[in-house]
């Protein structure tokens, strides 16, 4: 249960911002502005399951606080369509209906979420644009167009009963941006002259100096592999960075290839954002899986899903040579045109090892400036501070060193340390006109998704499959007739993941026979505890197995009786 907030005078204002995920990790983006009449939630996103985390699909944030408090709960306010802001909103739904704002774009990614879990025709999504004003309870949004790596991203100023609250969403400063799409640099600095009680800022790039390249700046060196190229080339993106793809799209017909989108988000990615008008390709440029053994490959563009190295993504088939379609030939060029997260180094390292063992080229990002950040660097993380002047600071969006960057750069500036607010994930802060602070700490989580379980995979059931994937498992089994008070079939064992049975003969022999001696030691016994009798077998063998070759494998011991 989360802490009660403290108020201490009910006569007075009071506005909290509560953190649920996304602060001290990348994605799972989700805080809430909440007053004592209504809660407003921005983002509900998703993180992609870490290394231990064997056999989950995604992560979405644990909604307990909200669930708390759902009668106060008004509506969902999203920044921008990446997985890690609106991931999550399917589950949310489905316990929590409530009208969705968001972007043309974004609204219409969501859309394709939500007939997967069959919630589109009961959603309420409701439109916005930059600079529209929308009151929602004693909240007053007016939504600022930023610059990201996907369009139709916003931040917002709140306005509140306490002051106004300015959040950048996920930005950068771009100003030759391929969408056009310009960080609305007056609208930030129109609050800044107004007064602005806190900024929330985006972190993710906060170790970084100088500015973060445009995405013109990339444009040169594809320009210079598409033209190096002699055969075909694939390129894998994100399939939500719609200016990158209208890169790809200008740059093949400069040099007469035709596109073949490949991957189920790219085509429908690819679709929505040319509906919106977002992405513009000439129908004739446009080819189908079929139509690819008929062109010359010198004619040929592939662009792809896969940059980030997934397992079942059209360039981790690609490179595994099991793709239905698309074979790697000698001659093709292969472009990774993203950067490495932070997790996914060995995979994206496999699949590029593949590709040179098919006979591939491939250029990736440590080799050429073929992917550019969506994210602001310092010196645009000082601009936004300055033209706001916010009386209090609070970094948002990244890794604890991320925030920890962020905080210095604002104190660089003039913000006083007790006015700068490092929250983590939990926190929340109590905000009273002209004041702000860290109050207490609510209870946050994990939630973890495996197939159509939500939430019934634990730690306790994670570390038994970490336990299993890294040390096998072992069945001991054996019937017995209590009353004959004999051994009536085995011991058996079954090893899987431990050892090969036939080669290990003789130590699984020696176990049968400590096993047979604890069994038929009890059946001499009056009575028998036969659920203390198998732990009893478990730990022998456990012992065991360590002594004999320092392996802890998982013991299963199952006795039956008759």
């Amino acid at each position: 249960m989360s802490l009660p907030p403290q108020i201490p005078d009910p006569e007075t204002p009071w506005i909290d911002i509560v953190f649920l995920g996304g602060l001290g990790e990348i994605g799972l983006n989700m805080m809430v502005f909440e007053s004592a009449e209504s809660l407003i939630i921005i983002d509900a996103g998703i993180m992609f399951p870490e290394d231990y985390m064997l056999g989950i699909d995604v992560v979405i944030p644990d909604f307990s606080y909200i669930r708390e408090r759902g009668p106060k709960v008004a509506a969902l306010v999203l920044t921008h369509g990446h997985e890690d802001h609106i991931g999550a909103v399917p589950f949310l739904l489905k316990e929590m209906p409530m009208p969705v704002y968001g972007t043309p774009l974004t609204l219409e990614l969501l859309k394709e979420k939500l007939k997967e879990h069959r919630l589109l025709e009961q959603a309420e999504l409701r439109l916005i644009q930059p600079r529209q004003r929308l009151a929602i309870g004693p909240f007053e949004f007016d939504f600022i167009r930023v610059a990201h790596s996907i369009v139709d991203g916003v931040g917002f100023a709140l306005a509140t009963p306490v002051g106004t609250f300015i959040h950048s969403g996920d930005f950068k400063i771009d100003q030759t941006p391929m969408s056009g799409e310009v960080t609305d640099l007056n609208r930030f600095a129109g609050y800044g002259e107004k007064g602005v009680l806190a900024l929330l800022s985006d972190s993710t790039n906060a170790e970084r100096p100088g500015y973060t390249m445009s995405e013109r700046d990339i444009g040169e060196t594809l320009e210079n592999l598409f033209r190096e190229a002699s055969g075909r080339i694939i390129i894998a993106v994100f399939a939500s960075h719609i200016p990158r793809l209208q890169q790809i799209v200008q740059l093949a017909a400069k040099f007469d290839r035709k596109l073949l989108f490949n991957g189920k988000s790219m085509t429908i990615n690819v679709r929505i954002a040319k509906e919106l008008g977002y992405l513009k390709i000439p129908p004739e440029q446009e080819i189908s899986v079929s139509q690819l053994k008929h062109l010359p490959d010198a004619e040929v563009v592939i662009v792809t899903t896969g940059s980030q190295g997934e397992p079942m993504s059209a360039l981790a088939r690609i490179a595994l040579d099991s793709h239905k379609h698309i074979h790697i030939k000698a001659g093709d060029l292969v472009i990774l045109s993203s950067k490495f997260i932070p997790g996914n180094e060995k995979a994206i390292s496999t699949v590029i090892n593949n590709l040179y063992r098919l006979g591939a080229e491939v250029v990736y990002e440590e080799v050429a400036d073929i992917h550019v950040s969506g994210h602001a660097s310092q010196e645009e993380l000082k601009l936004l501070i300055n033209l706001t002047k916010p009386q209090y600071f609070i970094p948002i969006h990244g890794e604890l060193r991320h925030l920890i960057k962020h905080t210095q750069i604002a104190q660089c500036l003039g913000i006083a340390a007790e006015r700068v607010l490092l929250a983590h994930n939990g926190s929340r802060l109590r905000f009273t006109a002209g004041s702000g602070r860290v109050v207490d700490q609510v209870e946050v989580g994990r939630v973890f998704v495996d197939g159509k379980g939500v939430g019934d995979v634990s730690q306790i059931v994670l570390r038994d499959r970490r336990h299993l994937a890294e040390d096998g498992l072992v069945i001991a089994l054996v019937a017995v007739d209590a009353q004959e008070g004999k051994i009536i079939s085995g011991p058996d064992l079954v090893s899987r993941g431990f050892v090969f049975e036939e080669e290990q003969t003789p130590m699984l022999n020696t176990a049968r026979e400590i096993i047979q001696e604890i069994v038929s030691r009890a059946l001499t016994e009056p009575t028998q505890d036969w659920l203390e009798i198998q732990i009893q077998i478990g730990k022998a063998l456990r012992k065991y197995f360590f002594k004999l070759l320092e392996r802890r494998p998982m013991i299963l011991p199952l006795v039956l009786t008759l």
